[in-house]
């Protein structure tokens, strides 16, 4: 049994990682569930963990992964986690297609930095399967590897894959690939405001870079991580 305020976390952190890909932050658990500080989070998250909702991956920023939901959150269908262990299959790339009845082939489109903006990629390096699930509503979706640490409290590491939905739009606060004055692709968190684009690192070690939104281009939004032990 859980309590209501523990159903209530662990609601929250399924939506934002079925939303985002990636975990809240404490502070966003913490003002989501209207509490003084950030112990309380420390000690829902401990029962949760406990009676085995979720996992907690070591030695990494924000980084939760949901392994089994109450019968009645879950609709009675089979819960598949967002993080996924495993190695990456080394095969001939190729267009999307389906590799199982649960699972998709994405290309890894090559490297994305989470960081300073590195050169944007668009050749097909290997490929990786994905879960259905992962992949929401459909459309188009490829896969990059992330390079640099300016997203780790966003629950995003350097040597992840990153999985991305084809759009040229995204909502203020969503996670993108954002190619910068058509030369450099660069992973991060997406705000707009009077005419500028704000494109902010998770990570206090990086600023936030202000251009006009002339300069930048939405190339899709993150909606899974894969992350290979």
């Amino acid at each position: 049994m859980l309590t209501r305020k523990q159903r209530d976390l662990l609601a929250f952190i399924h939506k934002r990682v079925q939303r985002d890909g990636v975990p809240p932050s404490f502070d966003e658990m913490k003002d989501a569930l209207d509490l003084r500080s950030k112990s309380g989070i420390h000690r829902l998250i401990t029962a949760l963990e406990e009676r085995g909702f979720i996992r907690r991956l070591a030695h990494r920023a924000r980084a939760i992964e949901i392994t089994r939901l109450p019968e009645d959150m879950s609709n009675g269908a089979g819960f598949v986690p967002d993080v996924i262990q495993g190695d990456r299959p080394e095969t001939t790339p190729s267009r999307s297609r389906p590799v199982a009845v649960d699972a998709m082939e994405l290309p890894v489109m090559g490297r994305i930095a989470a960081g300073v903006p590195i050169e944007a990629i668009s050749e097909v390096s290997s490929q990786v399967a994905v879960p259905s699930q992962m992949l929401g509503h459909g459309g188009e979706h490829y896969a990059l590897e992330v390079r640099g640490d300016s997203m780790v409290d966003a629950g995003i590491n350097d040597g992840d894959i990153v999985v991305i939905r084809e759009q040229r739009t995204a909502d203020d606060g969503a996670i993108v690939v954002a190619l910068v004055e058509g030369q450099e692709a660069t992973l991060k968190r997406y705000r707009r405001s009077n005419g500028m684009v704000a494109l902010e690192a998770a990570n206090p070690a990086y600023e936030t870079r202000l251009l006009r939104e002339d300069q930048v281009r939405v190339q899709g939004r993150l909606v899974g991580l894969i992350r290979t032990y």
